[in-house]
């Protein structure tokens, strides 16, 4: 590969990382092309950007970016596939279904929400992590609650009143 081709592709790579808030490292190596062409499917579906690359290539895109990614370069050995995404949890819930049937892509990193998370142990947590719009739905809930409470007793306060004002007209 020519040194200009290279040069390229880092450039891309590193405005890449640059414009995603999420991104995935895995590995999908020993996947036969129906397996290969079936993930490629699920992540286009999922619209999660799925590119297999170099880790010389990858680790100098990194140094290369904004991102405090430099605990990342430890898993920058044997094959490595970077998977791009706009909703944080999505590629871990996605690795998390296609690997029960195939024992392949393995977790070797993530960068969410500028927070690193190193090692097939952390997928769990992963899957677990809101999204922005859940987050905001929860907030929501959550400030609804009080008002709902609020209006509720003055509801019942007011039919209260108005059986104590019933009352008293009556005795008269």
């Amino acid at each position: 590969m020519k040194k200009s081709d290279k040069l390229e592709i880092i450039e891309n790579l590193t405005k890449e990382i640059n414009s995603c808030n999420h991104f995935y490292l895995a590995d999908v190596a020993d996947l036969n092309a129906e397996d290969s062409g079936s993930l490629r499917r699920l992540c286009f579906s999922r619209e999660v950007k799925l590119t297999v690359v170099k880790n010389t290539l990858l680790r100098k895109a990194l140094e290369q970016s904004d991102k405090n990614t430099d605990e990342l370069y430890d898993v920058l050995n044997g094959n490595t596939s970077i998977m791009f995404c706009e909703i944080g949890n999505v590629p871990a819930k996605l690795i998390k279904e296609f690997s029960k049937k195939h024992k392949k892509p393995v977790l070797k990193a993530a960068y969410v929400e500028e927070s690193v998370y190193v090692g097939a142990n952390q997928l769990d947590a992963l899957v677990s992590i809101k999204s922005k719009d859940e987050l905001l739905g929860d907030l929501v809930a959550l400030l609804q609650s009080p008002i709902k409470t609020v209006l509720g007793q003055l509801q019942s306060g007011a039919t209260t009143i108005h059986g104590v004002l019933q009352t008293l007209s009556e005795k008269k």
